[in-house]
């Protein structure tokens, strides 16, 4: 059976209205949620220990007497990874190296302390420190992610936070070896069996086992998204993430196999995930029709992917190249493939995306895995305004200010003139008592 997604074309009249209708989704998130969340930040607030054994035992299945038995120490986390086969070790070794080397050029690049002096000669620079203490959060439910924990764990580590605790959740005690082994690679100092709104809560305010952190990232369901908004203002976050998306820029010289199976690579997530191709070819985009009904029946995700397609995927038909980086500008879209002969052609016009994947052979999966920045993306057309989770996330920047005799005499002047303009006279005054008297 075909899979029925959108077919549209820019040049139709009533296209600017069809496509918003594809980009649509709602936020919105269910009260009942939000009220249970609440609920759950208070009671941990307030019973701390007790208050994560018994929702952990409710939720997860897993019962302990004491939150130290919720915690897994490096012994294991080490046990873990020796554990692995082979090839699956050397495969994650492999890619949390290329993660961090990807962070350290990041570090060299942004993340370091600078200064100057001025004409006057005062000093005036930036002083860039890392977080004491930064929480992740790594999903444990319908699956397990050990790349989750190597994007927010790797850079936070390079960046020289002095702690790293993270926060799983184990339903009915089960412990994904892969998961405690990307723990021990990435350096992890703390882990906890403890998930759901009531970890979050645990690591914005401490209890008596879990230490409180200073900002909490990682991906989570609609609980944990609720409860990193609830808890923001006491300490950080990463971000509230939507639905995965992918958008596929295509001139049709790249094997229609390979697209559809791009296209189905963000639409396995699950059936909100967004995958949208443009393309100025409408024999092309016929080819990528076939390959995807082709293909489908062999992914065992195949009802959620075609879920995904039908429900918010769409095939579009540009009338350029040039008009497909315009509408993808318009998107903003988490993950951006340019599948063309000439990428760098395109690559310019493209100002809004999370990552942008250059050419045929450089897969989204390859940037979700191993290729080497993160994959903790901006959503939902956030890339207009947000960047992916880097080094400078787990960094924070202090103003530093040494103003000498002399330039007091000329930024004195400058203050008191304006701090009279506010109506601020201790400003003024402040400013005016360092001036060199007549």
């Amino acid at each position: 059976m075909s899979v029925a997604i959108r077919r549209l074309v820019t040049s139709d009249a009533g296209f600017d209205s069809a496509f918003e209708q594809v980009l649509h989704w709602s936020e919105a998130t269910d009260q009942a949620i939000e009220q249970r969340v609440a609920e759950i930040i208070d009671d941990v607030r307030r019973r701390g220990d007790a208050a994560v054994l018994e929702y952990t035992s409710r939720f997860d299945g897993v019962g302990a007497a004491a939150v130290s038995e919720l915690k897994i120490d490096a012994a294991e986390l080490q046990a873990a990874l020796a554990g692995l086969p082979t090839a699956q070790r050397d495969a994650l070794q492999s890619a949390a190296q290329r993660v961090r080397s990807y962070h350290e050029r990041q570090l060299e690049a942004c993340g370091r302390s600078w200064t100057y002096r001025d004409d006057d000669g005062s000093l005036l620079g930036q002083k860039v420190t890392p977080l004491d203490r930064v929480g992740i959060y790594v999903p444990g439910g319908k699956a397990a992610y050990p790349s989750s924990v190597l994007m927010n764990a790797l850079p936070a580590k390079v960046a020289g936070v002095g702690e790293i605790v993270m926060v799983v959740p184990t339903p009915r005690g089960e412990r994904n070896p892969l998961v405690l082994a990307a723990a021990a690679v990435a350096g992890v100092d703390r882990v906890f069996t403890v998930g759901g709104a009531q970890a979050v809560a645990a690591l914005a305010y401490g209890t008596a086992s879990i230490p409180a952190v200073d900002k909490i990232t990682g991906p989570g369901n609609a609980y944990v998204a609720s409860a990193k908004r609830r808890v923001f203002g006491k300490v950080g976050i990463d971000m509230i993430a939507g639905p995965s998306e992918i958008l596929v820029l295509a001139d049709g010289s790249t094997p229609a196999d390979w697209v559809a199976m791009d296209l189905f690579s963000q639409a396995e997530h699950d059936e909100l995930a967004q995958s949208i191709l443009l393309c100025p070819d409408a024999g092309y985009i016929d080819e990528v029709q076939r390959a995807i009904d082709r293909l489908l029946p062999e992914m065992p995700r195949r009802d959620v992917i075609r879920a995904s397609l039908e429900g918010r995927g769409a095939l579009i038909l540009t009338r350029s190249m040039d008009e497909a980086c315009a509408i993808s500008n318009r998107i903003a879209p988490e993950h951006l493939e340019v599948s063309s002969l000439d990428p760098h052609r395109w690559e310019p016009l493209l100002r809004h995306a999370g990552a942008i994947f250059l050419g045929a052979f450089t897969s989204e999966s390859l940037g979700d895995y191993c290729a080497g920045p993160n994959h903790v993306l901006p959503t939902s057309g956030t890339a207009r305004f947000s960047s992916p989770l880097g080094v400078y996330d787990f960094q924070k920047r202090s103003s530093l200010i040494e103003v000498s005799r002399s330039g007091a005499q000329t930024l004195g002047r400058i203050a008191s003139e304006l701090a009279h303009g506010e109506g601020l006279q201790a400003h003024a005054r402040a400013a005016e008592m360092r001036l060199d008297k007549p």
